[in-house]
């Protein structure tokens, strides 16, 4: 035989009641069943509110009783056609509903609702709900009041076990193909008064049936699919577990997930009867099955991720702790005789301090009898004043598979470690199927997604991207983006998601990732004005995992924010360059802010677009080689201006074309008077491992000091005063056979800029377009330098760039 359990929602609406007798006929069909139902969804908070409304002396519990009365009468007659049966229901059921509006007239008469009272009220929405339910599958009916019994321990009614099972194995001892009960309910042994099982206690009735008479399986059938690795509210990319222990399922369960009522486990665990958790509504879902043996291998360390918000933590903590037998006792047994459940516990070896895990409204109390308990020890100053901190979440994360396995514990506080996310305590079994920490309940969001994407629980992982800057190089990036994002997807499980993206003048956000496909006109017509603050408050304030703030801008304003980022565990990933030549000592601390937060600063793109020149010399250093010497075109505007000079096309001409074509600054002086060059040799010899200003960097230049201190109109007015010079000179190396090429050189730690002749047999002489090109001098490279040479500018390039740097920080 097997045992069905249906409740709340699953009996809550006319199409899921409907699926009940669908599911519970297949059943039966091939074994005999024994149905447990609870009340309508919603009935039993209906029934609560309405006795404390009438215990306050207020009257509108009458229309409020009313619609409980109007909600199981609709019921009946949607589900029960034919006009015989439904008389003949709806008078039990009015009779049970008579019943009950005389409890509530008794209440509002004498204004008082004990705690007797209040059981008997809500026991009324199990029994009129199951006898609804029977009627409709053609069920026999049991009073489980007859044989549920419990007994008051405590101040609580405690389940009778032994009385409890000799009586359901009596009561079932001819068991008819289809048996219906009410769960939740039951009666104390002794005064025979009503009593219930608590929060859950309809999946306790099933249990405790189905372990008694030794049920083949043991089905919960509710509203969800099954167990999920994570609260699918939180993650969305949570699925459901296909299969899980009785201890994987049990550790869940206590730390916050719903789905099954944690004493539901333990009495068919004892007689090996498996539990199927099905969705009411989609019963051709696979569902979860719980079960003594489940298949590990090959599968993820971690089964699933379970939390309680409503955390306290209160430390017991003191010198005169240490070595003194018996703290622990007195602290568990005092909670203990108050009533008061600890779910964690976390204790230094050295004994001088234990922490315990208290939900909010237990702290107040556990404080005041744990103070009085120790008031001796308080006084004499061996223990301190004993307080609750409040406003944190316990987050456990499940599996058997973390047993035996090294790095499991490293891995997660390594991983929350690099998102900025504080452990307060912690706490792993000898079993090692649990490990549970407190953290700030603020950023239980983001620590539950943080889990779910490092340890492979997602079928993606998500990188969560903040896109500032939509010129040329943003654009670009986000273009790139969404053309790859189906294949990252696909070939790499990887999910790029643009959580935000700003301009200069407008912003937008969306948690859950923007919809790039006409972005650029709902961030104008949709978006919120765009300012560093603004941004700041934004990309912080959201607390996103695995996020990324990626500056397509060459503003200095943005660039401050950098740190600010670093600090909160946001990686950054430049193609500005003004952070990375700022002065040095600002250049060290975004490096070891990157460092120390264990996240990353990157800008490859600084220097020579998309070429991997940064990277290049990081991974020649890394491996113990030494930059000696560096000779570089990294203009490609400059590059482009001499390759174009001719004598159809003046030097004034050339340097117009740079910008109409998009390969110079807004303001191409910014080219011209060799700042953007010195900008990257300061980054490349600082890479390098020498330290080295913008200032430091001696600069020979091709144009005098009055074409800068000029403004911009001024200058394209007084630009072709050199063109005679520039044409005269281009004359005399085209009969040498010589070209001219702006070079940037490191040697000796010290750097320089100059416009230099080069003749055919030099490497920079047939550098084509706005490529850039290097040369590393280094001790193993001394005779032949190594070099690199390609595209040096252009926006599609540096946005690739951009999307490689934001690629490495996915491989981590």
């Amino acid at each position: 035989m097997r045992v069905l359990k249906f409740g709340g929602t699953s009996v809550g609406s006319v199409k899921s009641i409907l699926n009940l007798k669908e599911i519970v006929q297949k059943a039966v069909a091939e074994e005999p069943v024994i149905v447990v139902v609870s009340a309508l969804g919603g009935i039993t908070d209906k029934l609560i509110s309405t006795s404390k409304k009438a215990a306050v002396g207020d009257s509108s519990y009458i229309t409020a009783f009313d619609e409980i009365t109007s909600r199981h009468h609709e019921m009946i007659h949607q589900i029960i056609p034919d006009a015989g049966r439904q008389v003949a229901l709806l008078h039990d059921v009015d009779n049970l509903l008579n019943e009950l509006k005389d409890i509530y007239q008794g209440v509002f008469l004498i204004h008082d609702l004990s705690e007797k009272t209040s059981a008997a009220i809500v026991s009324y929405g199990e029994r009129i709900s199951s006898r609804i339910a029977a009627e409709l599958c053609g069920a026999k009916w049991f009073d489980s009041r007859e044989f549920i019994k419990t007994e008051k321990k405590h101040g609580k009614h405690i389940l009778d076990s032994e009385l409890t099972n000799k009586l359901v194995q009596e009561t079932f001892k001819e068991l008819p193909p289809l048996s219906l009960v009410p769960g939740f309910i039951s009666r104390d042994k002794v005064s025979g008064e009503v009593t219930n099982l608590g929060r859950g206690g309809s999946d306790y009735t099933a249990a405790i049936i189905a372990a008694a008479l030794d049920a083949n399986v043991l089905e919960i059938w509710t509203d969800v699919d099954g167990f999920m690795t994570a609260d699918p509210r939180v993650i969305s990319t949570a699925y459901v577990i296909d299969e899980l222990s009785y201890v994987e399922a049990m550790e869940l369960c206590n730390f916050g997930a719903k789905v099954v009522y944690p004493p539901t486990i333990y009495p068919v665990c004892h007689k090996n009867i498996p539990i199927l958790i099905k969705n009411t509504f989609k019963p051709e879902a696979k569902g979860t099955i719980i079960k003594q043996e489940v298949e590990h291998f090959g599968k993820s360390s971690i089964k699933g991720i379970s939390s309680i918000n409503n955390t306290s933590l209160i430390t017991v903590t003191g010198l005169g702790m240490v070595g003194v037998i018996g703290i622990n006792s007195r602290i568990f047994q005092r909670l203990a005789e108050e009533g008061i459940s600890v779910f964690l516990v976390s204790q230094a070896s050295s004994e001088n301090s234990t922490s315990i895990g208290v939900r909010n409204e237990d702290a107040e109390q556990a404080c005041d009898v744990l103070n009085k308990e120790f008031q001796k020890e308080i006084e004499m100053g061996e223990i301190n004043f004993i307080t609750a901190e409040k406003g944190l979440a316990t987050v456990a994360i499940v599996g058997e598979n973390m047993k035996h396995t090294p790095g499991i514990a490293g891995k997660l506080f390594g991983t929350l470690g690099r998102n900025g996310i504080n452990v307060i305590a912690c706490a792993q079994g000898a079993s090692e199927t649990n490990i549970s920490f407190v953290v700030n309940s603020e950023w239980l969001r983001k620590t539950l997604n943080v889990i779910h994407d490092s340890f492979f629980l997602s079928e993606y992982q998500v990188l969560n991207l903040f896109i500032c800057g939509v010129g040329t190089v943003g654009n670009s990036l986000i273009q790139q983006i969404a053309h790859q994002y189906e294949r990252l997807k696909k070939e790499r499980n990887l999910m790029l998601n643009v959580v935000g993206i700003a301009s200069s003048k407008k912003a937008m956000f969306s948690r859950t990732g923007l919809n790039l496909e006409g972005y650029k006109e709902r961030l104008y017509n949709e978006g919120e004005d765009s300012n560093c603050q603004l941004l700041i408050e934004k990309v912080i304030g959201m607390n996103i995992f695995n996020s990324v703030f990626v500056d397509c801008t060459a503003s200095p304003e943005v660039a401050g924010l950098y740190k600010e980022l670093l600090e909160h565990n946001i990686s950054v990933v430049a193609a500005n360059k003004i952070a990375a030549s700022s002065d040095y000592e600002n250049y060290r601390m975004l490096k070891r802010t990157a460092q120390k937060r264990g996240v990353k600063f990157l800008f490859e793109t600084n220097v020579g677009a998309g070429l991997p020149i940064i990277n290049t010399i990081n991974d020649l250093r890394n491996s113990g080689d030494k930059i000696l010497k560096i000779e570089a075109v990294l203009s490609g505007t400059l590059n482009f201006i001499f390759n174009k000079i001719s004598a159809e096309l003046p030097f004034s001409q050339t340097v117009k074309m740079a910008k109409e074509q998009g390969y110079s600054e807004p303001d191409p002086r910014v080219d011209l008077s060799g700042k953007d060059v010195i900008r990257k040799l300061t980054i490349l010899s600082r890479e390098s491992g020498y330290r080295m200003n913008q200032e430091d960097v001696q600069k020979n230049l091709f144009l005098s000091d009055r074409f800068f201190e000029s403004t911009q109109d001024e200058f394209w007015q007084i630009l072709p005063e050199v063109d005679a010079q520039f044409e005269e000179g281009r004359r005399v190396l085209e009969q040498e056979q010589k070209r001219w090429r702006f070079v940037a050189t490191l040697e000796n730690g010290k750097g320089s800029v100059e416009l230099k002749e080069v003749n055919s047999h030099h490497p920079f002489y047939d550098l084509e377009g706005s490529n850039n090109i290097i040369l590393l001098t280094t001790e193993r490279y001394k005779e032949y330098p190594m070099l690199i040479q390609g595209y040096g500018a252009g926006a599609q390039v540096t946005a690739a760039g951009v999307f490689a740097d934001i690629m490495s920080i996915a491989n981590i």
